[in-house]
């Protein structure tokens, strides 16, 4: 056999390496540019991975060291035990935007912001922070706002209070209920389309998925008070219980009911509101009956609490 066909083939070929040849040749190398290609693409892919996670633990890293957004509130007293995001918390330290405050049992904590106002947290209360807005999870806070109205807002569950120059007093429960108190000014209490004025000497319930409830003066009779709680809890019956306890003060929770009764409850109510309240020219039965806005601000000036013109300026500044 010449070694020449061994090496490159330009020999002579021996029949006994042809044959071979001719047994080998299924398993001889054929070149597939698409394996060659997935390849490349599966290698892509894995450095595309390899990058984005670089950037994902660079953006983590960068969030861990980046300092949150400050707040003007701070903390201006403390009684018993507090926490301050992971920290214990202490007088004239700083809070920041996020920044979650939890009072212990028996505790009592004070944050307070120069242009804004001060907010007693009171045991077992939890309350988120922001800049002019706070969030109450549960627990009691007592407000004492000096900022111009509007410019405060609390959040809870279950409604929004929107501060209009006042001192109030909230609680919320571990369901998202609560109660608020007006010391001194107005609240505007709000959740979704449904809302409640709130002045000075009244108070108003709010639930969890329904909102703000009537607001009541606290001296108001017994029975009104009753009825209006079987009222708000379902039973349409105790409307009447309401209507025959209220007094001319009262009237505040009537001019609510108007827009809170079913259509066929309307004229019971405004009936009574007549009486209790006189009746500007151009108010109507059937303008309330189709629940027309003009007559009904109308009927709040008739109140002779602050006018329409002032609250509805804030819904629109809101």
């Amino acid at each position: 056999m010449n070694d020449d066909y061994l090496w490159d083939r330009s020999g002579p070929p021996d029949p006994e390496i042809e044959r071979l040849e001719r047994a080998l040749a299924p398993l001889r190398y054929r070149h597939r540019p698409g394996l060659v290609r997935g390849a490349a693409s599966r290698s892509r892919t894995w450095w595309g991975a390899i990058a984005a996670a670089v950037l994902v633990a660079a953006a983590v890293r960068q969030l861990e060291v980046s300092p949150a957004a400050a707040t003007p509130w701070q903390v201006a007293g403390l009684e018993g035990a507090a926490r301050l995001g992971n920290r214990s918390a202490a007088v004239s330290m700083a809070v920041s935007a996020g920044q979650v405050v939890r009072t212990e049992s028996g505790s009592q904590l004070t944050l307070q912001a120069d242009d804004v106002g001060r907010v007693d947290l009171g045991p077992d209360s939890e309350l988120r922070a922001a800049a002019t807005r706070l969030q109450l999870n549960r627990g009691v806070l007592h407000a004492f706002i000096w900022a111009p109205p509007r410019q405060f807002v609390l959040d809870t569950p279950s409604a929004r209070a929107v501060d209009l120059g006042c001192e109030y007093t909230i609680s919320v429960d571990g369901a998202g209920n609560g109660r608020l108190r007006v010391a001194l000014g107005w609240v505007a209490f709000q959740q979704g389309g449904r809302e409640a004025f709130i002045p000075a000497g009244a108070e108003c319930l709010t639930r969890e998925r329904q909102g703000p409830g009537i607001p009541f003066y606290e001296d108001a009779p017994p029975p009104l008070r009753q009825a209006l709680a079987d009222f708000e809890s379902g039973d349409v019956r105790a409307l009447g219980g309401i209507l025959q306890a209220a007094r001319p003060r009262d009237a505040l929770t009537l001019w609510h009911l108007l827009t809170r009764v079913a259509p066929p409850e309307v004229p019971a109510v405004f009936e009574r509101f007549a009486q209790l309240v006189p009746l500007p020219a151009g108010v109507s039965r059937e303008g309330i009956q189709r629940r027309d806005p003009r007559m009904i601000d109308l009927c709040w000036d008739a109140l002779g609490l602050e006018s329409t013109s002032w609250w509805r300026g804030w819904e629109r500044n809101w």
